[in-house]
């Protein structure tokens, strides 16, 4: 993989509840430097991001209800369209898991089509194109019945992409990212995320399906490659 075909897979998170100001800049910096695909931070960092990444080809990606995805509908819609208000490009979704296990299926798919409906809305009202709304099903806490049922869920809203993880106590595997992208169609993505660290697995995660990857480790990952020689 060319290292332009590989920062463009990577979505560099900053979404630790550690994560200071400073900590956005320097990841914004080096999401300028080295063509990230986005820079995913918490909805409270969206207005700085928006404004480092200006005229830059890296998007301002954000997450809404994070990391467990239980709140209420009308709290996650108005949670869409303020980041997307504050510049946000792409969201990151979480799917209500606890309905999922519960079997509340119709809640969970009403409750993304309310925000990806929100958050299209708000864009478009605002002239700012397509938004990208991704849906983190955490597939490492789902069997995989469930697992299939989360991705046609996904395609049903609306959305994008369907993400392996929040990474708070989850990581991806590459099985996971298998049965995504054979459970989803075609025009819905796979991003992975949760635990993805180095060249190797991200590349693991690319050859499995994974059309996007989310990592704090973007950065280094990109230079590994550099220093492998710029492909492998």
């Amino acid at each position: 993989m060319r290292v332009e075909e590989l920062a463009k897979t990577l979505d560099h998170s900053v979404l630790s509840p550690r994560a200071t100001r400073e900590d956005v800049e320097r990841a914004c910096g080096d999401a300028r430097e080295l063509h990230l695909a986005a820079v995913c931070s918490l909805p409270t960092f969206v207005p700085l991001v928006s404004e480092r990444l200006r005229g830059t080809d890296v998007k301002t990606c954000s997450v809404v209800s994070f990391p467990y995805g239980a709140d209420l509908p009308g709290a996650k819609a108005a949670s869409a369209e303020e980041v997307v208000s504050a510049g946000a490009d792409e969201i990151d979704v979480v799917m209500n898991l606890p309905a999922l296990l519960s079997g509340d299926f119709r809640l969970v798919r009403d409750d993304l089509v309310r925000v990806v409906a929100a958050a299209r809305s708000r864009a478009l009202n605002s002239g700012r194109g397509h938004v990208i709304v991704k849906v983190i099903i955490e597939a490492p806490l789902l069997d995989d019945r469930l697992t299939r049922l989360a991705c046609r869920i996904v395609a049903e809203s609306g959305a994008d992409f369907a993400k392996t993880a929040t990474g708070v106590g989850t990581r991806a595997t590459v099985e996971d990212v298998e049965l995504m992208r054979e459970s989803l169609p075609g025009d819905v993505g796979v991003k992975a995320a949760g635990g993805i660290r180095t060249l190797a697995e991200t590349e693991a995660m690319v050859e499995a399906g994974a059309a996007r990857v989310g990592t704090s480790a973007a950065p280094a990952i990109v230079r590994e490659l550099m220093a492998a020689g710029g492909a492998r």
